[in-house]
């Protein structure tokens, strides 16, 4: 180093020096490279809102202060607005204000460290979504009384989606179970829950009836407040009340009050205390159905007894004696009149009146038959004296020419024709020498 200076003694040409803006702007390009993710912690100072949307303040210790900057494009990110005095831990990146050659301290993420800065965060974030009204009573919606299918936004590794399919495999076996995974902590966690509860309502806009999702339960498990924070955060609170499914919240243990539990339609202390909301309904049906099986056989029982007590009376009655007995009397003759010797005398009349008219119809149909075979003997023998056949066999005969037509005439026919002549046996073929 030493030698490096005293050469620079002997240097014949003189260094050319550098403005304060290449300066600047040399000193700005090495700073951002070199702290270009910083986290830096300390206390919010001169905090100023400008109309533009950016945030300007100073963060300070007990010995020095660095200028910062948050531009809108990132602190529409930040869970709730900082405020002067606040401890807060910040990420962003370390740059050089040109202008003026001071450091200045671009945040990207804010966060507030302790829980005291932590509850005002809470009580700020209640304060602005009380006055938009998204706690109010009457946004509420009830639970569908019998549900079917149930979504649950929350870790798949975490002991909440466990817990809950124990007591619904328990105590509503009818219960179908959907899990939207999504992490519970962490950074981006409340925005990948809220896009959860978005991805359920979209999910039921497509589906039928039947794959319908009836209620959400979104939650986790027990923790710290930092643990649990997502759940406090502007994003999940508007998925939650924009959501047209009902929502359960089970955040945490009981304890644990988080500001999803106050949006959203119902609060369990515990995943397993919703997923006991969820089944109680089924046994208030089951309750309720067995309550009105009770009642219709107490109102059968009295009916019958009821019933009973009007047969008794009618049975000792004057007038259903009377009846009885005039029934009975009538039975008594139609048992007489179905007697079997009195059976056995009509059966033997009536066995005989069968044979005599057996034997007048036999004699009957014999006359009919005789009567017509003389007659048609009669008409035999009409036909046969008229018939054509007999006349050939007396000697005649009938010619025919070529044609088929009878000859009456010599003239139907020439010399040298060919004619046929049919007799009372057979037939002749023939030609007409002369006539």
């Amino acid at each position: 180093m030493q030698n490096s200076l005293l050469q620079s003694l002997f240097d014949d040409e003189e260094q050319k020096p550098l403005s304060v803006s290449e300066l600047n702007l040399q000193v700005k390009s090495e700073v951002e490279r070199r702290f270009k993710n910083v986290w830096v912690e300390g206390e919010i100072n001169n905090f100023s809102a400008a109309r533009s949307g950016h945030w300007y303040f100073s963060l300070h210790d007990a010995a020095s202060t660095i200028r910062a900057a948050c531009y809108r494009g990132s602190n529409y990110r930040i869970r709730f607005e900082p405020f002067d005095g606040l401890q807060v831990r910040v990420r962003g990146r370390l740059t050089l204000y040109e202008p003026k050659g001071e450091f200045q301290l671009m945040v990207e993420s804010l966060e507030p460290v302790g829980e005291g800065a932590r509850r005002v965060a809470f009580q700020q974030i209640k304060s602005k979504l009380a006055a938009e009204g998204l706690f109010n009573a009457e946004f509420k919606r009830p639970l569908p009384p019998f549900p079917r299918r149930i979504g649950v936004v929350t870790s798949p590794t975490g002991a909440a989606f466990f817990d809950i399919l124990h007591v619904l495999s328990r105590r509503a076996r009818s219960v179908s179970v959907v899990l939207i995974p999504t992490r519970v902590q962490g950074e981006t966690a409340a925005f990948e829950i809220s896009q959860a509860v978005k991805l359920a309502n979209e999910y039921n806009q497509r589906a039928d009836l039947a794959g319908k999702i009836d209620a959400l339960i979104v939650g986790r498990g027990g923790g710290s407040s930092e643990d649990l924070w997502a759940f406090n955060e502007e994003p999940v609170a508007r998925a939650i009340r924009a959501s047209s499914i009902p929502v359960i919240s089970a955040v945490g243990h009981e304890i644990d009050y988080t500001i999803a539990d106050l949006v959203a339609d119902l609060r369990a202390a515990t995943p397993s205390a919703a997923a006991e909301i969820v089944a109680q309904r089924e046994e208030d049906i089951c309750a309720v159905l067995d309550h009105r099986a009770e009642d219709l056989l107490r109102i059968m029982s009295y009916r019958l007894l009821e019933a009973r007590s009007h047969l008794q009376s009618l049975a000792m009655s004057p007038v259903f004696v009377e009846t009885l007995q005039r029934a009975n009397a009538r039975l008594d003759a139609i048992s007489a009149q179905l007697s079997p010797l009195r059976l056995a005398s009509k059966v033997g009349n009536g066995r005989t009146a069968l044979e005599v008219l057996s034997q007048r119809s036999n004699s009957a149909v014999a006359g009919a038959v005789d009567s017509k075979l003389k007659s048609l003997k009669i008409c035999m023998a009409k036909l046969d004296a008229l018939s054509p056949l007999a006349v050939l066999g007396r000697g005649f005969a009938i010619a025919e020419n070529e044609a088929g037509e009878i000859l009456r005439d010599a003239d139907q026919v020439a010399a040298d024709e060919s004619i046929k002549i049919r007799l009372a046996k057979g037939s002749l073929k023939a030609k007409v020498i002369s006539k």
